[in-house]
């Protein structure tokens, strides 16, 4: 037994009958396994049945005096926020104003060059593209001001025949996205978002986040995962895995986590008033939970924004197998990962997106699930997070009771 002390977190919250497992998941994260600040929330056919928070929305932890978490507290969700903007081009698709068969150059006539002129829309949703890096990253003001990203892609060559292999985009994803949906709408995604998306359906969650938001928001620390407890047999550990390549200056995984660079301040302003859609999103964890929901289904007499045709789309394997950026295998259908080891869903039918550090929304259309959860304390992970994984556990328990 170790002789730390364990934290314990006064947790806030509802849960319905049967789904205590949740809470009791959640209040574990914060004694024993490094949570600082978070909440959860699941939606079922449409309704809330979990909503959950606690710990501290600074940068101290609990234990250590910070500001508490509060009912409306909002987190930079990182990348989880490729999983809401990915909506966008389904939705734009969905009413016919994208082809996501098109050449990417058919709205976005200047990024034809440098041999990308059969680059497809479904490529950039899938991560085919072959656009994960940038031979000259760009600077933190670069990033954020809506035109050196684009610039900088349409100049760029693909890093692999585009449509032949796939590759975690995890910056420019953010710059290749907003600059079709601008192309097709004339309005800048996050607009879209706000317009479409979060306004309709009441959500506390903004790609592009107003004042109001930035005020709510907690503060983002990286924090140490507690070692896990010593278990019968050795871990085999793999050759290479995704931190060994981001160790690697030379390799695609830090070249592409490293698209801007140096890394810009996630708890700045004026980062998080930009449009990112790929990494800076704002957001509850109710808002992300009901925003999946509504996706799958309606939600509080809102109508469910997929057509089947599009929940389809969303969900169907695209990309499979050795990823070139993360090193791992993944799955991901247009804009959306998909369950397997690399990245633990509900079931196999899920799809979603992970945050790095921690955060991770998704659905589940066959039981009729949503879920978001939402941290501050930043751990060494991309994808399965283990107070993540600890959650949905929690979830598939109660479903299976």
């Amino acid at each position: 037994m170790s002789g730390k002390r364990e934290t314990v977190v006064d947790v806030q919250g509802t849960v319905e009958d049967g789904f205590e497992p949740v809470r009791d998941a959640f209040a574990a994260n914060f004694a024993r396994r490094g949570e600082r600040g978070a909440a959860v929330a699941v939606y079922r056919h449409g309704r809330k049945i979990v909503d959950l928070w606690g710990g501290s929305r600074d940068a101290d932890g609990p234990e250590d005096g910070g500001a508490p978490w509060e009912a409306d507290t909002a987190q930079v969700i990182r990348s989880a926020t490729k999983g809401v903007a990915a909506i966008v081009p389904l939705l734009l698709h969905q009413r016919g104003l994208l082809d996501l068969d098109a050449p990417v150059g058919t709205y976005w006539p200047e990024f034809k060059a440098a041999g990308k002129d059969r680059v497809l829309v479904r490529h950039l949703l899938s991560h085919r593209a072959g656009l994960p890096v940038l031979d000259t990253p760009l600077t933190p003001e670069q990033a954020l001001d809506g035109v050196s990203g684009p610039d900088a892609l349409a100049a760029q060559a693909p890093a692999w025949t585009p449509g032949a292999e796939h590759g975690y985009h995890a910056q420019t994803y953010s710059w290749l996205l907003a600059e079709l949906v601008r192309r097709v709408t004339g309005r800048t995604i996050g607009t879209w978002i706000a317009d479409e998306i979060s306004g309709p359906l009441g959500l506390e969650l903004w790609v592009g986040a107003p004042a109001d938001a930035l005020a709510r928001a907690g503060r983002l620390a990286d924090v140490e995962a507690p070692a896990p407890p010593a278990a019968a047999g050795l871990r085999v550990r793999p050759k290479r895995d995704v931190a060994d390549a981001y160790r690697d200056p030379a390799s695609l995984t830090r070249r592409a986590f490293g698209a801007i660079a140096p890394a810009p301040d996630e708890n700045a302003d004026a980062y998080r008033a930009a449009e990112l859609p790929a990494s800076n999103g704002i957001a509850t964890a109710r808002a992300l939970a009901r925003c999946y929901a509504a996706l799958i289904g309606p939600v509080d007499g809102h109508p469910r924004l997929f057509a089947p045709a599009t929940l389809t789309l969303a969900r169907t394997e695209e990309s499979a197998g050795p990823d070139r950026t993360l090193v791992v295998n993944t799955r991901f259908g247009l804009g959306y990962m998909l369950h397997g080891p690399a990245s633990p869903l509900l079931a196999p039918g899920s799809f979603g997106h992970p945050g790095r550090g921690g955060c991770l929304a998704f659905a589940d259309p066959e039981s009729g699930t949503a879920f978001g959860y939402v941290t501050n304390g930043m751990q060494q992970n991309v994808t399965a997070d283990p107070r993540a994984q600890a959650l949905v556990r929690a979830v598939r328990a109660a479903l299976d009771a």
